[in-house]
């Protein structure tokens, strides 16, 4: 019964991520926002733009969480090859180790991908931008809930220490929580993109699970 409550989870956000994209093609599509731009669920999308309206503050708050979710995801990558060094072979490095290197490349691929596929366009222009760029889903949303869940995942195993390891999954909740909501209301993202992100991020960590041991 737990193996099939392990699947359920993957098969479902996939399913309802591929819903939503099929969705936002084909329900209620209609030019909305400041620029006018043809995105699906137009209705809710600019009724949570004109809510939360832009904020340039947000916008950088939410480029250094993002950047420090990558910086974070180092961490494995340098404990990799401190193990692969002290175990002088591959084969002893931990599982865990290949299962995040995986988890990495697939969301560089994802960013890829959705930078080439544009299915939405930004409502309005990021700073430094010349042009709408390509906003579903919001790369920096994804990256930072999948890198900082990952690594909560994996904490228990490698901090034994309990007080470190609380401080250290607060951390990597606030700044999971604080990119999602940031990048919201910097304005930059509809609403839709936003939880485009976070369904797509609970597909890779149900699969990451299953290719990990959590000692929960």
């Amino acid at each position: 019964m737990k193996q099939k409550q392990n699947y359920l989870l993957p098969v479902c956000s996939a399913l309802l991520f591929i819903i939503l994209v099929i969705i936002l093609k084909t329900v209620d599509v209609a030019a909305t926002g400041p620029n006018s731009v043809e995105v699906g669920l137009s209705h809710l999308n600019g009724a949570v733009h004109n809510l939360t309206g832009s904020s340039k503050i947000w916008f950088y708050i939410t480029e250094t969480t993002g950047y420090t979710a990558i910086a974070s995801g180092f961490v494995f990558i340098i404990l990799g090859l401190i193990q692969l060094i002290k175990r002088k072979s591959f084969l002893k490095v931990d599982g865990e180790i290949y299962a995040v290197g995986v988890l990495y490349i697939v969301l560089g691929i994802i960013y890829v991908i959705s930078d080439k596929i544009t299915l939405n366009l930004r409502p309005i222009l990021a700073p430094g931008e010349t042009v709408l760029e390509s906003s579903f889903p919001s790369s920096h949303s994804l990256l930072s809930v999948t890198v900082m869940v990952s690594m909560i995942m994996l904490l228990k195993k490698y901090i034994k220490n309990k007080s470190l390891r609380q401080v250290l999954i607060s951390l990597c909740a606030a700044i999971a929580t604080i990119t999602v909501v940031g990048r919201l209301l910097s304005g930059v993202h509809w609403f839709t993109d936003i939880l485009g992100s976070l369904i797509l991020s609970v597909f890779l960590l149900s699969v990451f699970r299953l290719f990990v041991k959590t000692n929960e």
